[in-house]
């Protein structure tokens, strides 16, 4: 992970993606700990959060290694993947039972505040595990 950011891709993107990375993990773990069954678990839009995750990474991973790539089009691509995720983690959580939601969030919340930037890197290829 670098600081600096290439030019010609906004300024804030890094941390947008750090954010919503480190959100993601947070929901992500604490589903891992609630008793729902596959069943019970909205698949197709949980695939979609994993993928608009794996966007995320794939994003964060570009604006360190920007040699020869189209960044205008990584940042286009990027934000569509950014304003598509609170639409889809809504309707993942519509879909769950109601019975798990409150759990969920506090789940989420303490996860949340344990959680540091280095973790919106795990998973990206040249970033320490």
């Amino acid at each position: 992970m670098k600081d600096k950011t290439p030019k010609g891709v906004p300024a804030d993107l890094r941390d947008r993606l750090e954010k919503t990375r480190q959100e993601l993990l947070a929901l992500f773990r604490g589903l891992d700990q609630l008793d729902v069954s596959p069943k019970e678990m909205p698949q197709i839009e949980l695939r979609v959060l994993m993928e608009l995750d794996a966007d995320c990474a794939e994003a964060l991973w570009s604006l360190d290694n920007p040699w020869g790539l189209n960044l205008k089009m990584m940042t286009k691509e990027t934000e569509k993947s950014l304003k598509r995720i609170p639409k889809v983690r809504q309707d993942f959580l519509a879909k769950l039972p109601s019975r798990v939601l409150e759990m969920l969030a506090r789940y989420e919340a303490q996860i949340a505040d344990a959680l540091t930037v280095e973790d919106a890197y795990r998973g990206i290829p040249g970033n320490a595990e």
